[in-house]
């Protein structure tokens, strides 16, 4: 949900004056309240996710990281991506990520899928994140998006829970969905 004053703009060093442990996010300067917390299963995708992709890539040149870090992308656009993967070590530092993430995914919640599949999606099309993966928890199935050379997205491609993703930005990586829908 957005702040309630919505004509007012907000910047990174506006974000910095908030208290530490409330969760924002700044899309184009509009400041998203990143509550409530996450659910259990929303959280247990991430962490099938990140495991997946963390033996996948083991003695690469990749890191991958997830939320709550703070992804730095302009004096007005600061987002908290679910997961995410840097091929460029150079954008990470002690506090956040000062740059672009090669890949990211979001696990979509009834309380941010308008805000993951709409601003996020221009946000990190504009940015030139390589590939964007939306995640849908309910109906579990999965929406990829590659950069094209135009800059844009392509249409999306749909996966659903017995289906592999191939990830085109990392080499030899696939996801299989039903292992991240596995409920433990």
């Amino acid at each position: 949900m957005p702040l309630p004053n919505e004509q007012r703009r907000y910047t990174y060093q506006d974000y910095l004056t908030w208290p530490e442990e409330e969760r924002w996010e700044l899309i184009d300067g509009i400041a998203y309240d990143m509550t409530p917390a996450p659910t259990f299963y929303h959280q247990t995708i991430i962490s099938h996710l990140l495991t997946r992709l963390s033996n996948g890539l083991k003695n690469r040149a990749y890191i991958v990281g997830l939320s709550p870090t703070d992804v730095y992308l302009s004096e007005n656009d600061l987002v908290q991506p679910d997961v995410f993967v840097i091929c460029d070590k150079s954008i990470i530092t002690k506090e956040k990520i000062i740059g672009v993430p090669d890949v990211i995914f979001e696990v979509l919640s009834p309380s941010t899928a308008k805000k993951d599949r709409w601003e996020k999606k221009h946000l990190y099309e504009k940015f030139g994140v390589k590939e964007y993966i939306l995640i849908d928890q309910d109906a579990q199935y999965a929406e990829r998006f590659l950069l094209m050379e135009n800059g844009q997205y392509n249409k999306g491609d749909v996966f659903d829970a017995d289906d592999t993703i191939p990830l085109h930005t990392l080499p030899d990586i696939e996801i299989p969905l039903s292992d991240i829908f596995e409920f433990v």
